[in-house]
């Protein structure tokens, strides 16, 4: 949050208790509206074209190693946007900054829908990222500037909603595009939505003076850190399994590129007057907590969202839409719940709420720690469901603790910290999927071969029944696939138990929360 935003919040609070009604104004509803739909649009291109992936590869003429950069591309620049927008805010004026952002997401957005080769199609995705990034932590600060104290949990758990369901209805909404009309579609519809939200946004939102003086006060050292220090490390999480890791030469160079980058963000925190974003609050026993809590909270909800459409389609044969239902499952609980979250986050123990939530994830991991090779979407109907709940407790009371335990001053710092520690979190559990994935793949299918023993009368029996059904070649080719299977599920298991095991291990951190101070401006990202 700018210093501006600060004190928009202090100005509301006076007026509320000199006598103003605390009722916010149609134009301010419109502007919440503008944030949350802001924030839905570039949450849901986050995970939009993972389903139209093979149809997007196959028409543009890229390789699967290469098609891969389609959703990496936008990740990497939301990254690194998220914890400048609080900079770029003061720079150019709330408004102003949010017309910009809108406008050339929508135009990257067409340039993606009309690529014909990879190379469009990786400007266009970078260009989404940078853009709609900026369009995640800012709707906070429309929340915090435009409604009153005691309506600002409403805003809140409107944005709240949208920003969970975003990444799960993505797949779902790319899946039924591509396969009834077209993957370019997956692109086109954000014109319409781009332009309702320019015009939500000139109606809802007063214009604010630029100030181009920040330009030359800027923090440039730690600007430049944050570029090549989340950047190659998002790079380097996310093609490293692929790279076989540091036996790469590119894997090494992008690695000393994020270290350098992380060297000049620390430099800027000693030299600059304001760096770009205040490394500090991380020391914050509190602050501290909350990101690591982030983290975590940020490799169940990306990790899950990646393996179990991959669980599905290699398993039980599913194709990208029916894998997007069984995904958004999760979200049911967050649209039932949505009325009541104002006040949960009013009554409810920010402890409690938390550490409640985090064991609902842990436990929705555990649960699918016994999947078989005849398990299907309906195996993961409970699961998914507890997993919602325990997404909307734990997401919405860890954005309010990371908020109250820094001054307002410091709220969009933070915003962008724990944001982009959540994000981060998804870049380490798909790495690690990755190398898990790999590994104990490889661990299981020897272990299993193991155990067949060719001498024995029951193995003999089975490849006598195999041979007479397909020959000999092809009864060696169905053990040799039913082994596969059989060890690619064990793996899909083991990678559910660590993650369930990871966020058990860093649900104690909730001791360090504080309760939320009675009264205070509840904000949310």
């Amino acid at each position: 949050m700018s210093a501006a935003t600060a004190d928009g919040v202090r100005a509301s609070s006076g007026k509320a208790s000199a006598g103003t009604p605390e009722r916010a104004d149609a134009a301010a509803w419109l502007a919440v509206a503008a944030g949350s739909l802001g924030a839905l649009m570039a949450t849901l291109d986050i995970s939009i074209v993972n389903s139209s992936l093979p149809t997007i590869q196959g028409e543009i003429g890229a390789s699967g190693t290469e098609g891969t950069w389609i959703a990496t591309a936008y990740l990497v620049a939301e990254i690194i946007i998220i914890p400048l927008a609080a900079w770029l805010e003061r720079l150019f004026g709330l408004r102003t900054f949010l017309l910009i952002a809108t406008t050339l997401f929508t135009l990257f957005s067409m340039l993606c829908g009309i690529s014909t080769n990879l190379t469009m199609m990786i400007i266009g995705r970078v260009g989404q990222g940078f853009t709609g990034g900026a369009l995640i932590p800012t709707a906070m600060t429309i929340i915090a500037t435009r409604l009153p104290r005691s309506q600002q949990p409403i805003g809140n758990a409107l944005f709240g909603v949208t920003a969970i369901l975003g990444p799960l209805v993505g797949p779902l909404i790319g899946g039924w595009l591509t396969e009834n009309i077209s993957w370019h579609y997956a692109f086109f519809i954000n014109l319409p939505i781009g332009i309702l939200l320019i015009v939500l946004l000139l109606v809802g939102l007063p214009h604010r003076k630029a100030h181009p003086e920040e330009l030359f006060r800027a923090d440039w050292l730690g600007i430049a850190g944050l570029i090549l220090g989340l950047g190659g490390l998002t790079v380097v999480l996310e093609e490293g399994q692929r790279e076989q890791w540091f036996e790469s030469e590119t894997i090494i160079i992008l690695s000393l590129i994020a270290a350098l980058g992380f060297v000049l963000l620390l430099a800027g925190q000693f030299l600059a007057k304001r760096p770009v974003i205040k490394l500090s609050l991380v020391l914050d026993r509190q602050f501290g907590s909350v990101v690591v809590m982030g983290i975590l909270v940020g490799a169940v909800l990306y990790g899950t969202s990646y393996v179990i459409p991959q669980f599905l389609a290699t398993i039980a044969d599913y194709n990208a839409l029916q894998s997007g239902k069984v995904v958004l499952l999760s979200g049911i609980p967050s649209i039932i719940l949505m009325g009541f979250t104002p006040l949960m986050i009013r009554h409810l123990d920010i402890r409690f709420a938390v550490g409640a939530g985090l064991l609902i994830m842990a436990s929705s991991c555990w649960i699918d720690t016994t999947l078989t090779a005849q398990s299907a979407g309906g195996d993961f109907v409970d699961s998914q469901l507890l997993r919602g709940v325990g997404t909307i407790l734990s997401f919405l009371f860890l954005n309010q603790a990371a908020i109250s335990s820094v001054p307002p001053s410091d709220a969009g710092d933070a915003a962008g910290l724990f944001n982009a520690a959540r994000n981060l979190g998804g870049s380490f559990a798909l790495a690690g999927i990755s190398t898990v994935q790999d590994q104990r793949m490889w661990f299981h299918s020897r272990r299993i071969e193991e155990t067949l023993n060719a001498n024995s009368v029951r193995v003999q029996d089975y490849l006598g029944g195999l041979t007479a059904q397909f020959g000999q070649e092809g009864a060696f080719r169905t053990l040799a696939g039913q082994i596969q299977r059989d060890a690619l599920v064990m793996t899909f298991n083991d990678i559910f138990w660590l993650l369930a095991i990871g966020i058990t291990l860093v649900t104690p951190l909730v001791l360090f929360l504080r309760p939320l101070p009675q009264g205070q401006a509840i904000a949310m990202h």
